[in-house]
């Protein structure tokens, strides 16, 4: 069983790791003309309007799993 301030650690990196994520998506937001990225569905329904930015999320995901695999082959 790990020792707790081991878990503690880890759990203080995460916060400050997940801080830092989401100041970078708020202050991303407030660039214009992001939200007219190609390849983002809007639907807008009445009062309703969901934003699906597909292109940018097979984006995001492919530069993350390049990212991951580095770190994990550094750390190895």
């Amino acid at each position: 069983m790990p020792e707790l301030s081991a878990i503690g650690r880890w759990l203080v990196i995460a916060g400050v790791a997940l801080a830092v994520i989401g100041g970078l998506v708020w202050l991303a937001g407030r660039i214009p003309g992001l939200k007219s990225i190609p390849g983002t569905l809007q639907v807008n329904l009445g009062g309703i309007t969901c934003v699906f930015p597909i292109l940018t999320m097979i984006v995001l995901s492919v530069l993350l799993t390049i990212l991951l695999n580095v770190l994990v082959r550094l750390l190895r």
